[in-house]
Formats: structure tokens, sequence, C-alpha cells
């Protein structure tokens, strides 16, 4: 299967508009435009700070549970593989895989969810992936000659589209961005990727936490079930956890492997010669077959019914809200008290997308520090 879709692949070359930059960068021998996006986005602030952000589990209770910089090391992981084995470019995939995550607020969804509320009441939105787009167009500061960082047409285009398309209508400021065409096949890996990680990670750290019972997972998903006899009966005197441990990278390999399939199946049944035949296509190709597809979806019902809705996370998701909403609304009281970086921008963007900006670059630790310096500044 190797090297399968090769005429599918973004080839990288020098004549691939993919490869275009906003600003003149100076060619590097030995090393591939994508190659430099991805050495650009590990290199940048913004992918340091998901080291400090929550994944699943705040920091603050274990150093054991994954961050969002660990889940995203296990996305590139996962995506370079598949890219690999289908013969797409890895380096454009992993650079994807990188910087997928990198628009995310602290406090993982539920910051999320906290912070685009607070936009809707100033007529604004937030979206993860078009915050990761300003980040590394706009706040990241690495080069004397222009802000951001300069990354390749392929590298920005995927960051908005990995993981849904947008309609372009309502994002006229995306035109560059071939909205009305799907992605690569690279940028359309990492969702499912993404996918493939966090069902393997969050019942990983579920158990960990002591929230969820392996017994109960076996019982009621399918596709850990099956993957955990099979283990068991191979090894039927080793402990349970250990067991459970190589039942999910078992998992884990059964769900990349069937991408890589399914993803292969679909692209001869269009007989796809070319990357403008995958980006004319009118769905997306990379997609888990329908059985898996189906004990995907039992998983993911599983884990919001036991896991991230459990009483102990709603606690969390309710502090995550109530510090993210009483710092904008401090912000937009208080404009003045933003750093001046911040400040400066108000005239261009509008102080509640500027609140919003310095919100969602925080990290968890960050933000409940500057919560509690409010909660001092509000009582004097």
């Amino acid at each position: 299967m190797a090297k399968d879709l090769e005429y599918c692949a973004v080839q990288g070359d020098e004549a691939d508009p993919l490869l275009q930059r906003v600003y003149p960068a100076p060619v590097r021998s030995g090393r591939t435009a994508f190659q430099r996006d991805r050495e650009r986005v590990v290199q940048s602030r913004a992918f340091r700070r998901l080291a400090g952000k929550t994944q699943v589990f705040t920091s603050r209770a274990s150093d054991h549970f994954r961050s969002r910089l660990t889940h995203t090391i296990e996305v590139a992981e996962i995506a370079r593989a598949a890219a690999s084995e289908l013969g797409l470019n890895e380096n454009l995939t992993e650079t994807l895989a990188l910087v997928h995550d990198i628009g995310h607020p602290p406090f993982g969804h539920a910051g999320e969810r906290a912070l685009d509320r607070c936009l809707k009441r100033h007529g604004r939105s937030f979206d993860h992936n078009l915050h990761a787009l300003r980040i590394v167009e706009h706040f990241e500061q690495r080069y004397a000659a222009h802000r951001g960082l300069n990354l390749t047409l392929g590298a920005r285009e995927g960051i908005i589209k990995h993981s849904r398309d947008y309609d372009p209508k309502e994002h006229i400021e995306l035109a560059d961005y071939f909205l009305d065409l799907r992605p690569p096949l690279e940028a359309q890996l990492i969702d499912l990727a993404d996918e493939i990680a966090y069902l393997t990670a969050d019942l990983d750290d579920g158990v960990e936490s002591g929230l969820l019972e392996i017994g109960h997972i076996c019982d009621n998903v399918t596709i850990v079930g099956r993957c955990y006899r099979s283990i068991a009966e191979r090894h039927p005197v080793v402990e349970e956890k250990y067991l459970f441990h190589e039942a999910l990278q078992l998992m884990q390999n059964i769900l990349t492997d069937d991408l890589i399939a399914n993803t292969l199946k679909n692209v001869h049944a269009i007989e796809a010669k070319s990357l403008r035949d995958i980006r004319l296509h009118p769905r997306r190709l990379a997609l888990f077959s329908a059985e898996i597809e189906s004990q995907r979806l039992e998983e993911k019902r599983y884990l919001y019914d036991t896991l991230y809705t459990c009483q102990s996370l709603e606690r969390e998701h309710d502090k995550a809200e109530e510090v993210v909403t009483a710092l904008f609304d401090f912000w937009i009281a208080y404009p003045e008290e933003l750093p001046p970086g911040h400040f400066q921008d108000i005239e261009a963007e509008g102080l509640a997308r500027v609140v919003a900006d310095y919100i969602a670059g925080m990290t968890d630790s960050f933000i409940l520090e500057q919560y509690a310096q409010v909660k001092r500044t509000v009582r004097r």
C-alpha cells in the first residue's frame, strides 16, 4: 500500500502553489518548505503554551494526564504514519498535525465554549481553527520584516480546513483558501488522526483518574472489549491494567489501519488521478469504513455519557466558564488594564475580539493567576 497515492499527494515541488508564502523567504538546501513550516510551528510560543493547556484533565490533577501538547504529539505520530503508508506528503501532514490545536484557549473545550458565549454577546464568535490562523499570521512575532510565521499556503489552508468546511459566502475573508474545494488528503487525515488519538488517550486517562473502570469499558465499548479479550487470551495471568494498555494500542492500530485502507478504497473508487480530483470531489475521502465508524461513534457516546459530562469534570467546566467570563467582562469594562500590545489593537480589531485573543493565548495556570489578580483588584 505504501506510496499508493503519490499521484494524489501534495508534491511540494517549486511549481506547487501550496508552497507560496506571503513574504519572500530564502531557500534552505536540504529542507523542504513543509519541513521548514514544521520547524516554525514547533519553535513558536503558541506551540510551547500547549504544554500548559487542558486536554481533558487539568495538569493540577496529575502530571500523568495528557496536556494539549502531548495529545498533539500523539496525533502527529498517527497522522504521519498514515501519510507514509498512503504515499502522501509526510512533512505537510506532520506540520498540520502539530499545528491543529494551536488555536485552543485554556481549559480545553469548556474554555472554548465559554469564550464563544462571551463573544456572541458582542456579535462575534470563537472558532479555534480561525484563531489558529490568526496566531500564525499575526500574533507570532519571530521575524524582523513581518509579523506571523509566514507559513506556506498549504499549511495555512490545512489549519482552516482540516476538520470542517467553511461556506465561502459566510467567510469572504478566507477567499484565498479554496473554500469551494475539498482540502488535500494530507489535511483530511488530521481530523481522524485526532479522533484516533483522543479516543485512545481519553479512555486511558479516564481509567487513570478513577472515573472509568476497565470492566465497564469492555462491557460497553465493542471495539475495546474485543481488543481486551484478544490480549487477555494470550496473556491470561497479566495484571488487568497492562492488558488494558495493550488493548488500547491494538484498538489504535485497528482504527489507523482502517482509515488507511478505507481512504485508499475511496480514492480508487472515484478513479482519482491527481490532487485536483481529490479537491473537486463533493465529499471528503479520508474516512473510516462503515463498520469502524459505527464502533467509533459508540465509543464517543460512551465517553460523553461517562466521562466528559461526569460530575467532577462538570465542576471543572463550571469553574472554567466562571474564570473566562469574569476576565472577559473585566477587560471589556476596563480595557486600559490590557497589556499594551493588545490594547493597541483595539481600534483595528474591536475590543471584544482583542479581549478574546488575549484570553485564548493563556495557559491554564496563567489565566488562574490573572483571575486571582483581577479579583483582588475588584475588591479594592
